[in-house]
């Protein structure tokens, strides 16, 4: 029953690690869509949603299997977890899926001439998801608890780029629909950052059985024993 149980909870891993691909590879593509006004890879995004959303019903699926059969405590962290982080995935796919919505009607009208760094504020989120699936995947809580702390930098940007949004739509009324939509991107960037937060706080879970969600020991060093 052992080798079973780990046969499948290897499953679980691996589906997991490759929906989390899928969602790193959205962001990506819809973040490029917006940067490089292409409207063709935006349209890419949608169909690697409709991948993400059958990951996270294949997951959730193995994890009610798993629950079935009886799991020690820490295979049962780790089918709590997955499913934690697949729900996070599927979240961060359908921002995705938002920021290219935008990219393609930013396509169809003049670039608006303002200086936002979103190629500094998107790297910023997906370095944080990058790292945060990486300490799933290594075993790694303390690399986990290092991605939390920046979640505050994107939240900084966001504020700034929509102050500086609404400053440039007081100014220039003819823009206001193609700022809107460069404000629904930023947020869009700051949710998937909070879903990042949320996998390496999963993770610190997982490997240290500790639950840090809203309280001081989100930076407290790992527990020793």
């Amino acid at each position: 029953m052992n080798s079973v149980i780990e046969t499948e909870l290897d499953t679980l891993r691996e589906r997991l690690m490759i929906m989390a691909g899928h969602a790193e590879t959205s962001v990506n593509l819809a973040v490029q869509a917006v940067i490089q006004r292409d409207a063709d890879l935006a349209s890419r995004v949608k169909e690697n949603d409709k991948l993400i959303n059958q990951f996270e019903i294949e997951i959730d699926d193995l994890v009610i299997h798993q629950l079935t059969m009886a799991p020690l405590a820490t295979d049962l962290r780790l089918a709590t977890t997955a499913i934690k982080i697949s729900q996070n995935l599927e979240r961060i796919g359908d921002e995705a899926k938002q920021i290219a919505k935008r990219a393609r009607d930013l396509c169809m009208e003049a670039p608006v001439k303002i200086n936002l760094d979103l190629p500094r504020m998107a790297g910023i989120t997906l370095e944080m998801l990058k790292a945060a699936l990486n300490a799933f995947g290594n075993h790694d809580s303390v690399a986990a608890r290092a991605v939390i702390p920046r979640d505050k930098e994107v939240d900084a940007l966001n504020k700034e780029f929509h102050s500086t949004l609404a400053q440039y739509m007081a100014g220039h009324p003819d823009a206001i629909i193609r700022c809107l939509h460069l404000m629904v991107v930023s947020k869009s960037l700051e949710r998937i950052a909070d879903h990042a937060t949320n996998v390496a706080e999963d993770v610190v879970y997982l490997w240290e059985a500790r639950d840090i969600r809203h309280t001081g020991a989100r930076n407290a060093p790992p527990a020793i024993g």
